[in-house]
């Protein structure tokens, strides 16, 4: 089969290596479509040990099993079921294994991969293939922390603020409009992002601006001075909700702003595997705003060139495509 290796100082090289074989509880999955991830820039500068990518859906191709033929998404965290963080269904965060699809094995920069069993999301056949890779990490991770974010808020009207408006950060906006929040401010540097947020309803924001002061932040750039400054403008009884990610130290100025008053800083991961049904209606309802941030679609010869572009900002949420049907 076909494969894109990314072997580090930004080089990607399409290639071969051999199908997969499944392990007993696994599937193989026939790749339709996988979403390029900026969580991917790392393995793009330093090289994977395993093929990349992590927001899939395809065709299990494997005769004889309970599924075949079944259009899925993959669920990317592996996860025993049976410990007891499982069993509440926080699948996400498995205490027993610790493995995630596309990081720690094989993922779906490539025709085919192993799947487990149970990280296979059956997904209904009134969703376009080119959208369901949005229902892992655009929806998905979103809609989670909105709803933990929410959980912990001590008001019922809070004044929100979305730093950051890559993929994530817009699906976070999406997500809190569905959940009825009115207003919600955002800030990007990106001024076409920044243009796309106000458009899903969105009012914009200076980035830095501390004109204003919020009591639920929900932070998806990953940026230490977003961190900083959300630290900052978080009111009294306030909720941070920290989505973005770098692996860069980040340290916190223990100064007034920070002691000074009561407020929750949360870290939320992916989703539980509960919430998939859930996040189906979120796309169902909201199909044409989601289906605004699928901006290029092209083959695995073309990944080099578009991975380049989508990590300069000149893409949203380009889909890779191993067929050209879209159901």
């Amino acid at each position: 089969m076909r494969y894109a290796d990314f072997q580090g100082g930004e080089a990607i090289v399409v290639s071969d290596m051999p199908r997969p074989e499944p392990a007993p509880g696994e599937a193989i999955l026939r790749v339709s479509r996988t979403a390029l991830c900026g969580s991917d820039f790392k393995l793009w500068h330093k090289g994977a040990a395993h093929v990349a990518g992590h927001e899939i859906c395809g065709h299990v191709a494997q005769p004889g099993h309970p599924r075949d033929g079944q259009h899925c998404a993959v669920y990317i965290p592996e996860h025993c079921g049976t410990c007891a963080t499982c069993r509440a269904g926080h699948t996400q965060m498995c205490t027993e294994v610790s493995s995630l699809i596309g990081w720690n094995r094989d993922g779906g920069y490539a025709e085919y991969l192993r799947v487990p069993d149970n990280c296979l999301m059956p997904v209904p056949d009134d969703i376009p293939l080119d959208l369901a890779p949005l229902l892992l990490d655009t929806i998905g991770t979103s809609a989670h922390a909105v709803r933990e974010g929410r959980r912990v808020l001590a008001t019922q009207t809070p004044r929100v603020l979305v730093t950051g408006a890559g993929p994530v950060g817009l699906g976070v906006l999406l997500a809190l409009r569905a959940m009825g929040q009115a207003e919600v401010h955002v800030s990007d540097p990106n001024p076409d992002r920044l243009a796309l947020a106000e458009e899903f309803g969105g009012i914009a924001v200076p980035v830095g601006s501390r004109a204003q002061r919020f009591d639920l932040i929900l932070e998806c750039s990953g940026a230490h001075a977003a961190r900083d400054l959300a630290i900052e403008l978080i009111l009294p009884k306030g909720v941070i909700v920290l989505v973005g990610e770098n692996a860069a130290p980040w340290m916190i100025q223990e100064g007034p702003v920070f002691r000074r008053k009561d407020f929750v800083m949360l870290r939320t991961f992916y989703f539980p595997k509960g919430d998939f049904a859930p996040n189906v209606a979120l796309l169902r309802a909201h199909r044409e705003a989601y289906a605004r941030l699928v901006d290029d679609r092209f083959g695995l010869d073309a990944l080099p060139e578009k991975f380049a572009e989508f990590a300069q900002g000149g893409l949203i949420k380009p889909v890779l495509a191993f067929t050209e049907e879209d159901r």
